[in-house]
């Protein structure tokens, strides 16, 4: 029986669309359109599952009902009405417009979006099943909805809890970085499993988990459960156990790392310690309560990967000069380092010394940051027999 194929749509980090197509390639999927915040791409309901528990720098994975134009209310409901919502859920699902945007539309109101979408859906499915009345006993079936210029894009959520929430950090620092964001970031730096890693502020242990993770081959979606595992009518079961049985092949926690993460405070060290183990790959992090004033390294090409404190608050700010020239200092004592770090704080050229090579605006849900990027040099080619 030959399998549907849909769009799929996986929304990222204004800024990071790149990455997030690349690793969508990378899965071995077809790429239909990428716009700001999210990538679209062609795929079966084995997709479906693959990008849940593959896709690293992705908030979820939506499964496209359907789009049209509508510029009065009339329209959207009779558009909503004609979409085939019963090729997705069944009699007795449990379905709701769960979210609703709209950006340069003459439909603008969420709440008013949704309520008319949810009649339409009903009326669709009272008269595809032959029924008075929708139990809404079932699965659940979230619809997310945005419209853009008065095209309305319809599609339900096959995630459920957002793919950055993998599991394994129960207990946060704070300020913590979302853990796609984290992943997003490093596989934009040349940094690779062989090269030594190190974030002196790690807080909750974010980037140095999710390196380790990297390099270990361990999949982000490896250990937490998905809204569609229960969708029958979309997803056979067995496409389910198949992704997770290729992910499981492929960790490799044997790989040898030199990744570390450090933290002026105790406790917080304690707590990235706890996040790794759940994670799978404490064995694979050095974590280590350290101020940045005694970040050094002897080894040579190595980089710093890090969220350094932005002082939000007014108090804060007044620590950060100190703070980030500290930095920059053992910055430049690290011999033929790289440094990438991630803040909203306009000030860190200056107190770091020097100018970066590469710098990238990247919105960090409202909060618009900068991924500075200063490049050390590339290490020699190493020679085929060093085992490489």
């Amino acid at each position: 029986m030959a399998q549907n194929v849909y769009e799929l749509i996986a929304p990222c980090h204004f800024g990071l669309e790149a990455v997030l197509k690349k690793e969508i390639v990378d899965l071995g999927y077809e790429i239909s359109r990428v716009e700001d915040g999210k990538v679209t791409f062609l795929g079966d309901a084995e997709a479906i599952c693959r990008a849940n528990i593959f896709l690293r720098t992705t908030e979820r994975i939506l499964l496209k009902v359907g789009s049209f134009t509508a510029a009065s209310f009339e329209e959207l409901f009779q558009e909503t009405k004609a979409l085939p919502w019963e090729n997705f859920i069944p009699a007795d699902g449990k379905f709701w417009v769960k979210k609703a945007n709209s950006v340069k539309s003459k439909l603008f109101s969420p709440s008013d979006i949704q309520s008319i979408m949810k009649k339409a859906m009903v009326e669709r499915m009272k008269q595809a099943y032959q029924v008075q009345l929708i139990p809404e006993t079932g699965e659940s079936y979230p619809v997310r909805v945005s419209i853009y210029k008065d095209v309305v894009t319809v599609a339900l959520d096959t995630t459920g809890d957002s793919l950055h929430k993998r599991g394994y950090r129960k207990l946060t620092s704070k300020a913590p970085i979302e853990e796609t964001l984290a992943a997003a970031l490093i596989m934009l730096s040349p940094w690779r499993k062989d090269r030594i890693l190190v974030d002196p502020f790690c807080g909750s242990g974010t980037f140095p988990i999710e390196a380790a993770m990297m390099a270990a081959n361990i999949a982000p979606g490896m250990n937490r459960s998905f809204l569609s595992e229960d969708w029958k009518k979309v997803i056979p079961r067995k496409c389910w156990y198949e992704a997770m049985d290729e992910a499981q092949e492929l960790v490799d926690d044997t790989v040898q790392v030199d990744i570390q993460g450090y933290d002026i405070d105790g406790d917080i060290v304690k707590a990235a310690r706890a996040n790794a183990e759940l994670a799978g790959v404490e064995h694979l992090i050095h974590f280590q309560q350290r101020p940045v004033s005694a970040l050094s390294h002897p080894k040579k090409y190595g980089f710093l990967i890090t969220n350094p404190p932005y002082g939000e608050r007014i108090e804060e700010k007044k620590n950060l000069p100190a703070l980030y020239t500290q930095l920059g200092e053992r910055f430049a004592a690290l011999d033929s380092w790289s440094a990438f770090l991630i803040t909203s704080y306009e000030d860190v050229e200056k107190y770091m010394g020097r100018k970066a090579d590469k710098n990238r605006k990247i919105y960090n849900g409202m909060m618009k940051t900068y991924y500075y990027q200063f490049l050390g040099p590339k290490p020699p080619k190493r020679k085929a027999d060093d085992g490489e």
